[in-house]
């Protein structure tokens, strides 16, 4: 027969639950930091797949379902916009622009903000669309 020991009170702090709780937190904030660039809410087409040229100097070009320009999210003219991207580019040369367009936007408008974003001389130009469900 064996004589038992008394069990020692267990002192030791499990720290793995926090550090995950930790992780999780920081996996959230920079999804959620890192996911939008300002700008005027819209509904965006589908597309399949896409890079994301999402940065802290990136410019957002929103055309509405009304046909309406916006740099960011101040209303603009084709003429105004223009100007806007060449003082921009003149202080960032390599300055990236997305341009979202509204599903239902005039394909017009969108060209004459792709055509201000050529005359200003900017050639890191990407198109905004959602990404399709299930993907």
């Amino acid at each position: 027969m064996q004589v038992q020991k008394k069990r020692k009170p267990y002192d030791d702090i499990n720290i793995t639950p926090m550090v995950d709780l930790t992780f999780v937190l920081l996996v959230i904030f920079i999804l959620m930091t890192t996911a939008s660039i300002e700008g005027i809410r819209i509904n965006l087409p589908k597309a399949s797949s896409a890079q994301s040229m999402a940065a802290p100097t990136t410019k957002a070009i929103t055309v509405d379902s009304r046909g309406q320009i916006y740099l960011d999210t101040f209303p603009v003219t084709a003429q105004q916009l223009e100007q806007e991207l060449r003082i921009l580019k003149a202080v960032t040369p390599d300055l990236p622009v997305v341009i979202k367009g509204d599903r239902v936007s005039q394909y017009g408008k969108i060209m004459e903000a792709l055509d201000a974003c050529g005359r200003a001389g900017i050639t890191q130009i990407g198109l905004v669309s959602e990404r399709p469900r299930g993907s």
